[in-house]
């Protein structure tokens, strides 16, 4: 069995809850803390490939960096990305990864699809 990588925020309840989910399948996982160390260009687009969405489809429009900085903005996928580098909390969480394969865990069930 591959290790489960999720990228995780502990102040989530989402978050949490998908972690709990992994735990009780028994699967064994490695935790990415991406709010203390930030996934890199080149980590966020793997991640946005194996989740097969447009990098702007993984930011988080509530948060207030969102607001304050891009909302109402058209930006292109690669300034997406670098948004999501430079503020890592637009970043939509938590996602799960299991080898070529990833979700969203919002709802934290989409991650059974990987159990």
């Amino acid at each position: 069995m591959k290790m489960i990588t999720i990228y995780h925020n502990p102040r989530c309840s989402k978050s949490r809850q998908t972690l709990g989910l992994i735990e009780e399948k028994g699967r064994k996982f490695v935790v990415k803390e991406y709010l203390k160390n930030p996934p890199t260009k080149s980590e966020l687009e793997q991640v946005i490939d194996l989740l097969a969405i447009k990098p702007e489809q993984l930011v988080r429009k509530g948060e207030p960096e969102f607001k304050e900085n891009f909302k109402g903005k058209d930006l292109t996928d690669a300034e997406w990305i670098e948004a999501m580098i430079k503020y890592p909390k637009l970043i939509e969480r938590p996602i799960v990864i299991d080898g070529d394969n990833a979700v969203l865990g919002r709802p934290p069930e989409n991650v059974l699809k990987l159990l």
